[in-house]
């Protein structure tokens, strides 16, 4: 019998569940099973779409009253690869001289198993108020019927969440050194730049669309803006140009290429398509050209620091004496989806082995971690409590829709004073030579 109270032994079940994507496992299984007997309602939910795999989810609540408090991870991993580059079965879960070896020991089961220890713990000493778990296992696949079907689920079921704190492997060197507070957005696209196929020794009768398709790119890879008050600076990366010619005596019909941009608070993806369009629209110059945005595309969010923000670092200061980088750095994560319906914050264990050969988390880790959540389950409940929760909630959103508007202000400001800048440059250069031509 697993004892769910203590993280190692529960994160060593849940890695011995083999639940590679998106094969369940018995993951899923193991912890409602743990968290009934805790009493929790629990559900699993399987939910299905043409041309992807059926996927389990699991969401327990234990609680009646407001707030709720969603705890949130997944517990699908990636395929180990080469199993013998391990140095022990990813799935045995053993520990060697303080590290709990196995694939998911970091991302996320590791997490998952801290966030329900502490849980556990908090009910077990008496705590109070209402705690859902929403699990998924299509994190690290298509995430089609992974959270966003659960989430719709929920909220077809009445269920409304306060905050989030989501397990995602957010710390860099220790444990609550970064919590990542928002997510840069995520826009792909596909360029197709038409010429006209002919002989390299008869350039006049072709039309060559590289030429053209250089200028956009370079257009494109132009500053989007100078960074905002917790996100750096937007950025578009060209992934690919292709032609699809091996000879080099052809011109060929067509120039495609491929970006994508991780993208700030000062943008949403409507305004961002139309900037990308205005710029290749002026690069092109004429020349014939589609421009197709991609799926998958993601806005970026931001969980206002206020008073859910700071519960969550002062735990993180009362455990380690070091208060956390709020961040918004790196890739995407299912908080994309959750922040549509309440604020998430990501907090869980070091990062630098997930998804690697020998995977592994130091024992001592996942009791830091576990110790965190459970101060942050506490003060919580404890801050709820003395102050209704839909205040803070609603002075915190009223403060980002107040930031958005300057951030808006002060970044139009800011581009047109470096276009003006750099069209008094050209006219003066344009002068200059002029006068030397004189």
């Amino acid at each position: 019998m697993t004892d769910a109270t203590d993280p190692v032994e529960l994160a060593q079940a849940l890695i011995r569940c083999r639940s590679v994507t998106p094969e369940e496992g018995g993951a899923l299984v193991l912890l409602s099973g743990i968290l009934k007997e805790a009493g929790f309602e629990t559900h699993i939910e399987t939910f299905r779409e043409e041309g992807t795999p059926d996927v389990a989810n699991l969401y327990a609540r234990i609680g009646t009253t407001e707030p709720v408090l969603l705890l949130a991870g997944h517990t699908d991993v990636v395929p180990p690869g080469d199993l013998s580059a391990w140095s022990s079965d990813p799935f045995a879960a053993e520990i060697r001289e303080g590290f709990l070896y196995g694939r998911g020991a970091v991302d996320m089961k590791g997490g998952i198993a801290a966030m329900t220890a502490a849980a556990l713990r908090y009910l077990g000493e008496g705590g109070t108020g209402s705690i859902a778990f929403l699990i998924t296992g299509d994190e690290e696949g298509p995430s089609i019927n992974g959270t966003p079907k659960i989430l719709a689920w929920a909220e077809q079921k009445g269920e409304k969440f306060a905050h989030c704190l989501l397990a995602e492997p957010s710390s860099r060197n220790r444990i609550g050194d970064e919590i990542k507070i928002g997510r840069r957005g995520s826009l792909s696209g596909l360029i197709t730049v038409h010429g006209v196929q002919g002989h390299v020794a008869y350039p006049k009768q072709a039309s060559n669309p590289i030429r053209p398709l250089m200028a956009i790119l370079s257009a494109l890879m132009r500053p989007l803006d100078y960074g905002t008050p917790h996100f750096e600076r937007s950025n578009l990366e060209v992934t690919s140009v292709d032609v699809g010619n091996e000879t080099t005596n052809l011109i060929p019909a067509k120039a495609t290429a491929r970006f994508n941009v991780r993208f700030n608070d000062a943008h949403t993806l409507d305004s961002l398509k139309a900037l990308l369009v205005e710029r290749i629209e002026h690069a092109a110059e004429g020349v014939r050209y589609d421009i197709e945005f991609l799926a998958g595309a993601s806005s970026s969010f931001l969980a206002e620091p206020g008073p859910f923000v700071d519960t969550i670092s002062g735990a993180i200061l009362a455990e380690t004496g070091e208060r956390p980088l709020l961040s918004t750095g790196g890739g995407t994560s299912d908080a994309r989806y959750i922040k549509n319906h309440c604020p998430v914050v990501e907090l869980g264990l070091t990062n630098a082995t997930m998804h690697k050969v020998d995977e592994c988390v130091p024992v001592e880790d996942l009791e830091l971690l576990t110790r965190i959540y459970k101060r942050i389950i506490e003060r919580y409940f404890a801050q709820a409590a003395s102050k209704p929760l839909e205040t803070v909630v609603e002075s915190s959103r009223l403060a980002a829709i107040s930031v958005e508007s300057d951030l808006e202000a002060a970044l139009e400001a800011a581009l047109n004073a470096e276009a003006e800048r750099r069209e008094e440059a050209a006219e003066a250069a344009a002068n200059a030579l002029n006068k030397g031509k004189a």
